[in-house]
């Protein structure tokens, strides 16, 4: 982690340790959407900060459910505590179970990319260090093709300058978050909203992408 910060990674660093604290009598996470398949398959990828990246799966007709949680580390069952300072090898992840009859992996692979900065090794946006690097995770060979051709294709086409450093390895073990981080934005909106907001981070996809995503 870099020895010095500006004074909005600290003030934003700071603001996400301490929205992280669990509030009592949070309502519970939303069951799985209705009409679930009796099939469905599933996806993970890392984003930075997984408050963040449950939203914009969340709102995908085809997905069934997402799940904050830690992938591609070495300790067991490691809290969100010990993920922090960076020294387990996890990164923040979302986990979505999808109905591939309605959405395919490629439109999650979309959503994905348009909802990070890929330009930038063990960082995104205000948060810094290893536990917030970038990658998608796949779970069986063809998800490993698709992946791999999706950052290829955007690493041809991409809007900005900069080569994609977001890792693309096979799925670990994925262990889910505590129950306080799931659906943050759901139940702390305020709180998540300026968190976002201070951390910079629909300014720099937009500084990216053209456009902040919906």
């Amino acid at each position: 982690m870099p020895k010095s910060r500006s004074p909005l990674i600290a003030l934003a660093a700071v603001l996400c340790l301490a929205f992280s604290v669990p509030v009592l009598g949070q309502p519970q996470k939303p069951a799985a959407k209705a009409g679930a398949a009796t099939t469905s398959a599933k996806a993970t990828f890392a984003g930075g900060c997984f408050w963040c990246m449950e939203p914009p799966y969340d709102k995908l007709d085809g997905v069934i459910s997402t799940t904050s949680g830690y992938i591609a580390g070495h300790k067991k069952n490691p809290t969100y505590e010990e993920i922090s300072t960076g020294r387990t090898g996890h990164t923040e992840a979302v986990e979505v179970v999808y109905d591939p009859a309605k959405i395919s992996y490629q439109k999650l692979l979309e959503v994905f990319w348009r909802n990070i900065d890929p330009t930038v090794k063990d960082q995104q946006f205000c948060d810094v260090g290893s536990q917030y690097r970038t990658g998608v995770y796949y779970h069986n060979d063809e998800q490993k093709r698709a992946a791999e051709a999706s950052k290829a294709a955007l690493e041809k086409n991409k809007p900005f300058k900069g080569a994609i450093v977001t890792e693309i390895a096979r799925a670990t073990e994925f262990y889910p978050a505590e129950e306080y981080h799931q659906d943050y934005y759901v139940k702390n909106p305020v709180r998540y909203k300026f968190y976002r907001s201070g951390c910079g981070r629909d300014a720099r996809l937009k500084q990216l992408w053209g456009s902040a995503p919906d």
